[in-house]
């Protein structure tokens, strides 16, 4: 079986060549079914530009990026952008315009609804929930989909830490069903409770690529990734 998503010594870079900011620079790695991938680094390492360039929103400027055909895929933001429709409209509108009849599309944003704990509030509209609700219809949205790879740039970065509990605690459950799981975060206390593997970034370059209980392992990281090492040490775990 291929990778769901592989990159070739992709780059990406933006603005003009003369003035062209180096967003990441010839990343190569390989995404296989069922994997939790977390992203970490300082703002402006490269985190969402490589969500972004595995979503197929950012195309590369040098290298290559192949997907399996077959793999669905969503992708999550920090702020989600909801329309000024109902929950469920905003959940049934993205099955609709893939080509589901509107009454299936609505049947299926229920179910999604519920899924989340939100079911209760389909006719309200989207943009008068707080944050967390609004971030949970954002994972319903997604769920309807049915992805089999989720991507998800700081899903609760902007959230209180009940929204955030509760927006995490859906993550794991969906990665739990064989979803493969890309996110990034600066939340390691996330990283450890939802990654089986973390790759971390800086100015655009994976410097590295483990297993998350090697990842952790302050005596090997110390003396293999000094940088990622360092990292670790300024953050909160």
């Amino acid at each position: 079986m291929s990778p769901v998503v592989q990159l070739h010594a992709a780059s990406v870079h933006f603005g003009r060549a003369s003035q062209a900011v180096r967003a990441l620079t010839e990343v190569s790695l390989h995404i296989e079914a069922g994997e939790r991938v977390a992203l970490v680094g300082a703002n402006g390492c490269g985190k969402s530009t490589l969500l972004r360039l595995l979503h197929g929103l950012t195309p590369p400027n040098a290298g290559a990026v192949a997907r399996r055909p077959q793999a669905r895929q969503a992708m999550l933001f920090q702020r989600p952008h909801l329309l000024r429709l109902s929950v469920l409209s905003n959940v049934a509108l993205g099955l609709w315009l893939g080509g589901m009849r509107w009454a299936l599309a609505r049947a299926q944003a229920h179910l999604a609804l519920s899924r989340v704990g939100l079911q209760d509030l389909a006719l309200r509209p989207a943009r008068t929930l707080s944050g967390g609700q609004q971030q949970r219809v954002a994972l319903a949205r997604a769920w309807a989909l049915s992805p089999q790879v989720l991507l998800l740039d700081e899903p609760t970065a902007s959230l209180d830490p009940h929204a955030k509990r509760e927006v995490e605690a859906l993550i794991a459950e969906f990665a739990s069903q064989s979803m493969t799981l890309v996110f990034a975060s600066h939340n390691l206390g996330q990283v450890k409770r939802l990654a089986s593997r973390v790759i971390y970034l800086e100015h655009g370059r994976v410097l590295a690529d483990l297993p998350v209980h090697e990842f952790f392992d302050g005596a090997l990281l110390q003396a293999k990734y000094p940088e990622a090492h360092l990292f670790v040490k300024g953050e909160q775990v």
